[in-house]
């Protein structure tokens, strides 16, 4: 897959209540159409009068969650982004709530990958946790202190890795 050439021009929405990572992510995506929002009220707002391929969420600043169930009403995929709540049960609920994808802050120089990756699965009907199980697994089994975040919870992960559709 070429990411870049998969997420050309497609539009997304990316809330953060940070403005240098907003500024970042802007960068990175350049190829891409971008709003922004820096609050939960702008980004509620922006997801229910815009049209998104994709809605970047911060969990902790903005209300990711509570944004995440907005993106789900209006049917736009959402990358749940977060460097604050970084743990198993941030994980856990954003797979729960029906995120797309969950990728750590530290990671976002490869957002583009992440953001193709939901992209391809939305345009295929795919599921997305399956890729995202081959690029984070080994990524949250250093970051968790072992494997057993998925061994716990074996069934859920089984099912949302190998499930026809999270978004």
């Amino acid at each position: 897959m070429d990411a870049e050439k998969l997420i050309r021009g497609r539009k997304l929405l990316i809330v953060d209540d940070e403005e240098d990572v907003l500024e970042e992510l802007i960068d990175l995506l350049d190829m891409c159409k971008i709003d922004t929002a820096t609050s939960f009220e702008d980004g509620k707002r922006r997801l229910e009068e815009g049209r998104y391929d994709v809605a970047v969420l911060d969990i902790m600043g903005v209300n990711g969650f509570e944004l995440l169930e907005v993106a789900k009403k209006q049917k736009v995929p959402a990358l749940m982004l977060t460097a604050h709540s970084l743990t198993e049960e941030s994980l856990k609920r954003s797979a729960e709530d029906g995120a797309a994808y969950f990728a750590p802050k530290e990671e976002m120089q490869d957002i583009h990958l992440f953001v193709a990756d939901v992209i391809e699965a939305s345009d295929k009907k795919m599921n997305s946790w399956e890729k995202w199980f081959d690029r984070f697994a080994s990524f949250y089994d250093r970051r968790f202190h072992g494997t057993h975040w998925r061994e716990q919870e074996k069934k859920f992960w089984d099912k949302m890795v190998r499930g026809t559709s999270a978004t």
